[in-house]
């Protein structure tokens, strides 16, 4: 009997023109293949797939994009654009395309909802891209955050990369911009550690840098009071705006739990957990930083959490890592803690 998913696989091949009509309407076909830009259905050529079987093991649906050097068949192709998060959804959704019964034995009941587009900013839309995103580890978001001289491993859960994230072009960017680049992705978290939303930066892996676009960060989902958190609620917290300058501390302080509120007025709205009674907060040196504390400190007064600000010596904490060094920044934060928090937390105080 053939591997079930060998079977779909098999028969969405026998479909290849009419799977790509639907799930990669933007492109076109041209003599034996399918063209579009890329697996997110951007416009262009670079991927393309098959849609004639041929010899020597080359079956119809089998892709290619010739600009990353990606691969797969047409349930890869299905999983990508639907942003499933397990195998099972994505045959769901293939025997739907293909109108056959749900593969529970003797199952009467209604055939599986067919996949939508999330709308574009939501929660929904968010939680899509977490799902479809992958483990950081051997990706260019490790290569990108070495160069950050942030180097530690371990528990960075808050981060995923996805090789494809689609890039809104605005209207501050050239033509050369394209419509997808390489992306780390950050879980924006309640207190609960629910996924309310993810935030997007954008890389050019040639460089280990952000990619040359106008905007390269973007956040979605439902992000006011919540944030990317490194670590688990304590007593003592530290807060802060952006993910390489919380990461930065991170270096020097792995006791530290830390949530990046990705702007100042995020920051100034994240919700306190019930441990907390005293917070660090790493002020950015402009004036949206500055009011970010003032408000932070104003909600937590009647809260009897002790609020102690955070200052960099150049223009953030992550600036002053790659200025100076762990060792001289260990000095630098350990002069504005509270000593037995310096003595605790810090690696190296």
């Amino acid at each position: 009997m053939e591997n079930p998913v060998r079977e779909l696989a098999r028969r969405l091949g026998e479909n290849a023109e009419a799977v790509c009509r639907h799930y990669l309407s933007n492109g076109r076909r041209e003599g034996h293949y399918w063209m579009v830009g890329d697996i997110n259905n951007a416009a262009g050529r670079s991927l393309y797939v098959r849609l004639v079987g041929g010899e020597g093991g080359r079956l119809a649906g089998k892709w290619t994009d010739a600009a990353t050097g990606d691969y797969g068949d047409l349930l890869d192709m299905i999983a990508a654009r639907c942003a499933h998060a397990n195998l099972g959804e994505t045959l769901a959704e293939a025997r739907r395309f293909l109108s056959l019964p749900s593969s529970d034995a003797g199952s009467q009941g209604p055939r599986p909802p067919r996949s939508r587009r999330a709308r574009a900013g939501s929660a929904e839309a968010a939680i899509r891209l977490w799902a479809a995103s992958k483990p950081i580890a051997g990706t260019p978001v490790r290569t990108y955050l070495a160069n950050r001289a942030l180097q530690r491993g371990g528990d960075l859960l808050a981060l995923r990369y996805h090789p494809h994230c689609y890039y809104r072009r605005s209207e501050e960017d050239g033509t050369s911009v394209k419509p997808a680049y390489p992306a780390m992705i950050a879980a924006v978290t309640d207190l609960e550690g629910s996924l309310r939303g993810v935030h997007r930066t954008w890389l050019d892996p040639a460089r280990s840098t952000k990619a040359d676009v106008a905007y390269p960060r973007r956040a979605m989902g439902h992000l006011s009071g919540h944030g990317v958190r490194f670590g688990l609620a304590g007593e003592v917290m530290a807060f802060g705006e952006g993910i390489e300058t919380m990461l930065s501390l991170r270096e020097i302080a792995s006791a530290l739990p830390l949530v990046a509120g990705l702007s100042a007025g995020h920051l100034a709205a994240l919700e306190f957990p019930a441990p907390l009674r005293r917070l660090y907060v790493a002020r950015e040196r402009d004036g949206a930083g500055r009011a970010a504390f003032a408000t932070l400190a104003e909600r937590t007064a009647p809260l009897g959490i002790d609020v102690v600000p955070l200052d960099p010596r150049l223009d953030d904490f992550n600036s002053d890592l790659l200025a100076m060094g762990g060792p001289q920044l260990v000095t630098m934060i350990a002069a504005q803690m509270h000593v037995v928090d310096a003595e605790r937390m810090l690696d190296a105080a």
